[in-house]
């Protein structure tokens, strides 16, 4: 709850706020700096959902584009503080390195993310002729360039990626930890999850995988993009969530048993708490991923 709206301070505005909630002498001007915090978390998800939507328009839309190994997207109005995030959002459908740019004052400014197994510093820096600065490490990177180096920017760094990655690595790869069935699934099994945490790159969120699944009759698309799933395993019934996975929908409608492959977290709605699926991938039953 807390995390992710003293991340939006820096993001949105100003991080200073976050800190002065940490340091506020009494409850009401906690309170009144974690409102703040609040309302930047808002704001941060509306630009990273509309961003998101712009980006991946103007790629769908341009058939080099989609035939790139690499993605590199600019508009000016773009909110920097979010370019990183969609970034991020970008590989979870074109999976290749990507990077996103906006304007900032008068030159372009953006955040840059790898897949796995590709050195994008690397491939950043041997585009240096064309940046006035950048770093990073081997999975992100930061960057600055004058608007007139971008096409020439964006053109050399996917020539330095199709000269440098091997094409497997353009397969994106999902690690799976263990099959499970859904009877399985209950508050001790989820008590005994949340004592793994804090999940990260070191120590990754459990990825489980449930097959023979069938639609429960109520799986619906929600805001055109995403996928609220019912789904139900023998006598066992569980609900999630599938982030931008729309395209997938005809899958469920047609009846036939899935392959599901997902994390388990807790729902909280009306001061009740479920556990709930979110969904990575699913399949028919037999089929390929």
């Amino acid at each position: 709850m807390i995390a992710p709206r003293v991340n939006a301070a820096g993001r949105m505005d100003d991080a200073k706020k976050a800190v002065e909630m940490f340091v506020a002498r009494t409850y009401e001007e906690a309170l009144s700096y974690g409102r703040m915090l609040h309302s930047d978390n808002t704001d941060r998800k509306e630009a990273d959902l509309n961003i998101t939507e712009e980006a991946l328009a103007i790629i769908q839309n341009d058939e080099t584009l989609i035939n790139r190994k690499s993605t590199v997207v600019f508009q000016p109005h773009w909110h920097k503080g979010v370019v990183g995030i969609v970034a991020s959002r970008l590989i979870e459908k074109y999976y290749r390195p990507t990077i996103v740019l906006t304007k900032s004052g008068d030159i372009i400014a953006g955040s840059a993310r790898s897949i796995n197994g590709f050195n994008l510093y690397e491939a950043i820096h041997a585009c240096r002729e064309h940046l006035l600065g950048y770093g990073g490490h081997f999975a992100a990177a930061g960057m600055t360039l004058l608007p007139e180096k971008l096409e020439l920017f964006s053109a050399k760094f996917e020539e330095i990626v199709c000269a440098t990655i091997e094409p497997g690595l353009l397969i994106p790869e999902l690690l799976i930890d263990v099959e499970v069935e859904f009877k399985d699934l209950n508050a001790p099994f989820y008590k005994i999850l949340v004592q793994m945490e804090p999940f990260g790159p070191e120590n990754p969120r459990p990825v489980f995988i449930a097959k023979n699944v069938e639609d429960n009759g109520n799986s619906k698309l929600v805001k055109d993009q995403h996928i609220r799933f019912s789904l139900k395993q023998g006598n066992h019934i569980f609900n999630g969530i599938g982030f931008n996975m729309a395209d997938k929908f005809q899958l469920i409608q047609t009846n036939k048993k899935m392959d599901l492959i997902f994390t388990l977290d807790e729902n909280e709605w009306n001061d009740q708490k479920n556990l709930q699926l979110k969904v990575i991938d699913f399949r028919l039953s037999g089929s390929a991923l």
